[in-house]
């Protein structure tokens, strides 16, 4: 009896020290989500109309004619990510294995994550502008086919914007690699390197395996920062144009509620941010299950 009361103690105790963060969590996480998902399905003008309109939104959306586009240069925009793991473990590899340079390579890999997303953004719309450095060099190598109007077309517009949100990420999915190999024990390299193991085998054999963990936790949280957080990188670059060819569902939710006629699509803008949501979840699931699978073997 008197275990079982210091149980329930150390339970309440436990519960009472999570609260707030728990209270946190419901004002500012749960709750605007519920409401999104209750306003998607009215006609909410952002003050007093909120009419009924069921799945219209959501219908209007999808058959509007650029559901599908916008779909497409989402999932475009995700090559960034396997982009990123990649570079970002290569980077990693060479830093752990202390090649030279490597600490100077360590204190500047981070660089663009303090700089402001909307700078970077700008500075890329320079670059690869048609009188931009870029172009300027490709003209000076003899290379004047290739100088083009880089967002004149949707496809180099958005590997652009591919190859910015990749450089910016690099430093971050470095450091997190760099933490995951930090967890292995050095014994496990000083085995390897006796029995003749050189140094890619060391990575695929010994450092991937051991930090799948790691790598999945960069996929999953790159690929939820891709689907979200590309506003600044979009709105100082493109603003999702020519046209909507660059556009993508969290800036079309901008778009809906800011960018048209101000607080009559606020209901669209909450359906096509539980689009997004329901998007996301599928996506990270997906992700996970072939995560686990690889793990396992089977």
């Amino acid at each position: 009896m008197l275990l079982c009361n210091r149980k329930k103690k150390i339970y309440l105790q436990a519960f009472l020290s999570l609260l707030p963060l728990i209270l946190i969590l419901l004002s500012l996480r749960v709750y605007p989500i519920t409401v999104a998902i209750g306003k998607s399905f009215t006609n909410w003008d952002g003050l007093f109309q909120s009419d009924w309109v069921g799945l219209n939104n959501y219908v209007k959306f999808i058959r509007g004619g650029l559901f599908f586009m916008i779909l497409r240069n989402t999932f475009i925009l995700l090559l960034n990510v396997p982009l990123q793991v990649f570079i970002g473990l290569l980077v990693a590899l060479l830093l752990y294995e202390r090649v030279v340079g490597w600490k100077f390579y360590r204190a500047v890999i981070y660089t663009p994550q303090i700089i402001s997303s909307v700078i970077i953004g700008y500075l890329f719309r320079i670059f690869f502008g048609f009188r931009g450095p870029v172009n300027i060099v490709l003209k000076l190598v003899g290379l004047e086919t290739l100088a083009i109007e880089w967002f004149g077309n949707p496809y180099t517009a958005l590997a652009v914007i591919v190859i910015s949100i990749t450089w910016y990420g690099i430093g971050w999915q470095t450091i997190v690699m760099l933490g995951g190999m930090s967890t292995i024990s050095t014994s496990v390299f000083e085995a390897a390197i006796l029995d003749g193991a050189n140094y890619w085998q060391r990575a695929f054999k010994i450092v991937f395996p051991m930090i799948i963990r790691v790598i999945e936790f960069g996929v999953i949280a790159s690929g939820v920062w891709t689907l979200t957080q590309l506003f600044p990188f979009l709105h100082s670059m493109t603003r999702g144009g020519p046209g909507y060819e660059t556009t993508t569902l969290d800036y079309m939710i901008y778009l809906k509620s800011f960018g048209f006629s101000f607080g009559i699509n606020y209901g669209m803008a909450c359906a096509i941010a539980v689009i997004l949501l329901f998007i996301i979840l599928a996506l990270t699931l997906i992700e996970m299950r072939v995560t686990n699978r690889a793990e396992t073997g089977r």
